[in-house]
């Protein structure tokens, strides 16, 4: 049986979402539908990767929209360096997109931290609480808190929200004219500040052979790079929610609180996203010069990585 929303004709809304999902394709309708007024605003301008679900085949992320994509679909081409072609990316600029959306069952939502035509000038940091295997959430809450004092130290602020998956995003909000040099330094240097606070908890080893069980600071969102929305649901067992908490609350709450069936009515008229985040901030040029000293991650992990292996060849 089929229904219409918006003008978008949807079709097998009673299918399982995923394996392991535990709703149908309608439960993804529904909660987009309810939090379009939250979810938009947070992609909107932003190109957008999605990941789908089409029921046939594993979750896949898609990048480039398929040929039938509507004209309406507002989008950008840019150049992708990984694939060497143009690619057309989806701006979620609408509700009626972001149903055209659920209805090609795209479950997850991972936007640039830039807008289209500024990518060079990211709107937010982010720092990526990554935990070692495991049930290891309460260990990626005691680095986001590591992060936090670094941030504190700065004279910055961020807000925080679960992945969705197992670990945690902050976020902080950056002025106009901070461009993306100057923000990818800025990444490193507080992940170098928060491990060196407590090197038990948090690393910045890139390598993860070398992390020994801690929680990764990952400061390569950076640059191109997307990162799952807030209130963008994950391919995950119950479809979690990546949800935004306050730091009062991280403590008391595990990723698995908040999903695609329970948020609409846990949000009950508010945006805690737009609540909890800061004003835009410039940041410190001594922070900046500071990460200018920081190797880039990838790249000395990749300088790393042919050193061991040449060693390796003369053993």
């Amino acid at each position: 049986m089929s229904e219409s929303r918006l003008g978008i004709e949807f079709s097998s809304l009673d299918q399982p979402l995923f394996d392991g999902a535990g709703v149908d394709k309608r439960a993804l309708v529904d909660y987009l539908d309810a939090v379009h007024d939250r979810l938009v605003p947070v992609l909107r301008d932003r190109p957008l990767s999605v990941i789908r679900s089409t029921g046939k085949q594993r979750p896949f992320m898609q990048k480039n929209l398929p040929k039938y994509t509507p004209d309406w679909v507002e989008r950008v081409t840019m150049w992708a360096e990984a694939s060497h072609r143009d690619v057309s990316y989806a701006l979620c600029n609408d509700h009626r997109t972001l149903l055209w959306f659920a209805n090609q069952r795209a479950v997850e939502y991972h936007a640039t931290l830039g807008l289209a035509g500024r990518l060079d000038h990211p709107t937010h940091m982010v720092l990526d609480l990554d935990p070692p295997p495991g049930d290891g959430f309460a260990a990626a809450v005691a680095a986001a808190r590591l992060v936090r004092g670094a941030l504190e130290d700065v004279g910055l602020s961020g807000a925080v929200k679960t992945s969705g998956a197992k670990g945690v995003h902050v976020f902080v909000p950056l002025a106009d004219g901070v461009d993306a040099e100057e923000a990818a330094a800025a990444t490193r240097a507080i992940a170098r500040r928060a491990e060196l606070i407590d090197p038990d908890v948090a690393t910045t080893a890139f390598l993860k052979a070398d992390r020994g069980g801690k929680v990764f600071v990952d400061a390569t969102r950076t640059g191109g790079a997307t990162m799952v929305a807030a209130y963008s649901p994950r391919a995950r067992p119950g479809v979690t929610v990546s949800y935004p908490v306050s730091w009062d609350e991280l403590d008391d709450v595990r990723p698995t609180d908040f999903t695609i069936t329970n948020v609409p009515a846990l949000l009950d008229g508010r945006d805690p996203w737009d609540d909890e985040m800061p004003a835009a901030q410039t940041l410190p040029a001594d922070l900046v010069a500071e990460g200018r000293e920081i190797p880039i991650p990838r790249v000395a992990a990749m300088h790393e990585g042919k050193r061991r292996r040449r060693e390796a060849a003369t053993d």
